[in-house]
């Protein structure tokens, strides 16, 4: 009886708010856009892919790609949020997946115009999709704030991922994060086509 009594208060503390009451705060939409990335497989693998794909190719690209991403991804989400649409988002998006995958699976080194216009796309499809996603209640700067910040990090962390090419076996294990990635794109992309 106990057990029973001590679970279901544990059970009441770690449920949320009623769905009934929105966050109306600054605060709430800042909350919302950090976890909005990690919470979608597919905003998550993207990101984290940007930065292993940065490391590998090295300076300037191993900055700039973290920088291009979230720029062009706040022009997406303007775009999101003032109901412009973009033609096949989620298709992008799941492409982005199998792309940047497929691109640390074969080391590509791309050139840096080509690399910037890569990340640049899918910059503004990802930040499409947060925008058209904008929670009814949040406020959309402080969401956006949230969003930019927690993609910065992913792209971080992948930065620290992708150093892992000056381990012995990193290199493997690198290309084998990628070609992960590709797969799950692949079948991210299945799941939006059928």
């Amino acid at each position: 009886m106990r057990r029973g009594a001590v679970f279901s208060t544990a059970l009441c503390l770690l449920c949320g708010t009623a769905l009934a009451h929105t966050e109306q705060s600054a605060t709430g939409g800042l909350m919302s856009g950090l976890l909005h990335p990690v919470q979608g497989l597919d905003h998550l693998l993207a990101m984290v892919a940007v930065g292993i794909w940065g490391a590998f190719l090295g300076a300037p690209l191993v900055w700039a790609l973290p920088v291009v991403f979230p720029l062009l991804m706040v022009i997406g989400a303007v775009l999101g949020i003032a109901g412009v649409p973009v033609a096949s988002v989620e298709a992008g998006i799941a492409i982005s997946v199998v792309l940047l995958g497929s691109v640390i699976l074969t080391g590509w080194r791309a050139p840096v115009a080509a690399a910037l216009a890569l990340v640049a796309v899918f910059g503004v499809l990802h930040g499409h999709a947060h925008g058209t996603e904008l929670p009814e209640a949040a406020s959309p700067a402080a969401y956006s704030a949230g969003f930019v910040i927690a993609t910065g990090l992913l792209h971080v962390a992948g930065i620290a991922l992708g150093r892992l090419d000056c381990l012995p076996r990193g290199r493997a294990l690198l290309r084998g994060t990628g070609a992960a990635m590709a797969l799950a794109g692949t079948w991210m992309l299945a799941r939006v086509w059928s």
